[in-house]
């Protein structure tokens, strides 16, 4: 598929820069075969059928963004640790990362964030570092201190003790992520429970969100694009809620966009509208013309133009549809991204 045709205006405006008051308090985009309609996230749980199979990302998002300095010369470096590649301790670790500097981070180069001491051991030509992560304690306790939560480049403001809170969800769980799953960060203790009381099951899968998420597609052709690659984990017990969720006829509800790509990666080949336990890293790529399996219906934000997100959206929606649905978002003033509003797909429309 053509990138160009994954294109829409987004003003600056509309990008979210903050979190409403409230987590359930975002507006919803019900999308339909027979046009849209405005509704709240707070209703969303009335939407979805009897029976459904609601899955959410439980990952955590790591506090990964370190802002340190060079002990030599005190020049100011930032760090984005992206993926754990190594493990000697809990003390030492090595990371890919990126990096950004008044000087290059060349090997040997030293960075100091509090407890935190990082030294480049190499880098490669599309500018990603391995780097060498101690702290005394523990370098999972160090990033929980002096590390930043790793708000998306459009968020432009530096994170706040807020974000701490909001720019996690009310049940992440396993510690992996450098970006959050942010469909998920709507729902509260109270969304869960208004599912279940309805006879809505509600079950987890984690899929780990990497940096490469937010990489705009540069090719012209969404085929020659080289898909980021994220760790994920479908559980017995998912496989089992999903097989029930057969039984009884409900769909299965995918909460964000990496709930669609854990599940579909984990597809059973013998019957793909199920799933098998899983345990692994994906390159998934969903664009327009892929046949979904396991997913039936979709809670989703609204995605960066020519994003491999938006193509996904694309491929469930239907490409035009979609884009009239965002045109009527940025019409009805919604907040787009991550901190914005929600979009509700109950079917597969494409």
């Amino acid at each position: 598929m053509l990138t160009s045709l994954l294109d829409y205006e987004l003003p600056e405006a509309a990008i979210a820069q903050r979190p409403l008051s409230d987590r359930d308090a975002a507006r919803l985009l019900v999308v339909a075969r027979d046009g849209v309609r405005d509704a709240r996230f707070r209703d969303w749980a009335e939407l979805v059928p009897e029976g459904s199979l609601v899955v959410f990302n439980d990952t955590r998002v790591l506090r990964a963004r370190i802002l340190g300095t060079r002990p030599e010369t005190g020049g100011r470096v930032e760090l984005l640790l992206t993926t754990r590649i190594e493990s000697a301790s809990h003390e030492d670790e090595v990371w890919l990362a990126l990096g950004r500097a008044n000087r290059p981070l060349r090997p040997g180069a030293r960075v100091v964030a509090g407890a935190l001491h990082c030294e480049v051991l190499s880098s490669d030509d599309a500018g990603t570092l391995r780097v060498r992560v101690t702290a005394n304690g523990g370098v999972a306790t160090a990033l929980e201190t002096h590390g930043h939560v790793p708000l998306p480049p459009y968020v432009r403001r530096p994170d706040d003790a807020a974000d701490a809170e909001r720019y996690q969800t009310v049940f992440a769980k396993h510690a992996g992520s450098v970006a959050a799953p942010t469909a998920g960060l709507h729902a509260t203790e109270a969304t869960l429970g208004r599912l279940r009381a309805r006879g809505v099951a509600t079950a987890f899968t984690t899929l780990h969100v990497g940096v490469g998420t937010f990489r705009p597609v540069s090719t012209d052709d969404l085929d020659d694009h080289v898909m980021h690659e994220e760790h994920f984990s479908v559980s017995p017990e998912l496989a089992h809620a999903v097989d029930a969720a057969r039984r009884r006829g409900g769909a299965v509800v995918a909460v964000g966009t990496t709930v669609v790509r854990s599940l579909e990666s984990a597809r059973d080949p013998k019957d793909p509208r199920r799933v098998r336990p899983a345990t692994g890293t994906t390159r998934l790529l969903i664009q327009p013309g892929y046949a979904f399996g396991p997913v039936d219906a979709l809670l989703t934000n609204f995605h960066m133009p020519k994003s491999t997100l938006l193509a996904l959206v694309a491929a469930f929606a239907g490409r035009d549809r979609m884009l009239a649905a965002y045109r009527s978002a940025l019409e009805l003033g919604y907040r787009f991204l991550s901190y914005g509003d929600a979009m509700w797909v109950p079917e597969r429309l494409a």
